[in-house]
């Protein structure tokens, strides 16, 4: 059995300060065993995160990472580094970082492979924007950026990563997907990955997930959790839909 992951994106949000009283207020709450939480938080929050929740189920991730592992790429953060500070798991293709700084699949792929070398989790985010989806191409979309990503990773380390299908229309925007649609295309994305490892990988939900619509999320066969956005910076309503999950 698959077991359930609730991510939390933070994106470019929280201070230290913040970070902090968002911690305690969070540890009020009770995590069960069964559930798998991730926050995904800034470079700057990393150090202090991964210590204080040392020893607690809370795992952190970054929200993006370099290919290669040492360089002149100013402003970059290697795979080396996150793995200094106890990081267990990076963020890979939001599609912010596809709209924004212009990273291609190919990019993508390269981030992907080292980050599973060097032990990393990757949440590899896949989605269709709103003119791929009116046009019918979502799953052309998502199979695309899916084989490249894969490309030259082998089965063993398909197994390892965690998929997160992000319409790109629904994220930050108040719309979401329905649950039935969502199950839909992630039942899609599970029938690409090698046979063997389609029942073991991770595959998650996300775009305007909040506390009144994960439920129904959940309740598919093929969904195993959510990457959330907004929803998570209040840890009382972040903790609410880790209850759901």
């Amino acid at each position: 059995m698959r077991k359930p992951v609730l991510a939390g994106n933070w994106k470019m949000y929280k201070t230290i300060l913040e970070t902090k009283d968002f911690l305690r207020q969070f540890h009020e709450h009770t995590i069960s065993d069964d559930r798998e939480v991730v926050i995904c938080a800034p470079y700057p929050a990393l150090p202090w995160l991964t210590e204080a929740c040392e020893g607690t189920s809370i795992q952190i991730g970054a929200q993006n990472v370099h290919w290669e592992l040492e360089g002149a790429f100013t402003g970059e953060v290697s795979v080396q580094m996150l793995k200094a500070l106890h990081v267990t798991h990076v963020i890979i293709g939001h599609s912010e970082r596809r709209a924004y700084f212009a990273e291609t699949d190919e990019m993508i792929g390269r981030k992907l492979r080292t980050a599973l070398t060097a032990g990393l989790t990757p949440i590899l985010c896949i989605g269709e924007t709103l003119e791929e989806k009116e046009l019918g191409k979502t799953n052309e979309v998502v199979k695309r950026q899916l084989r490249t990503a894969l490309e030259d990773v082998s089965p063993v380390e398909v197994g390892k990563l965690i998929i997160a299908y992000e319409p790109v229309w629904a994220i930050g925007s108040g719309l979401a997907a329905t649950d039935e649609d969502a199950e839909n295309v992630i039942s899609y994305i599970r029938s690409l990955l090698p046979e063997r490892y389609q029942d073991k990988v991770r595959i998650l939900y996300g775009g305007s997930v909040k506390p009144e619509n994960i439920a129904a999320y959940m309740s598919q066969p093929n969904i195993d959790g959510a990457l959330v956005g907004g929803a998570s910076l209040d840890p009382d309503v972040f903790h609410k839909m880790l209850v759901e999950v």
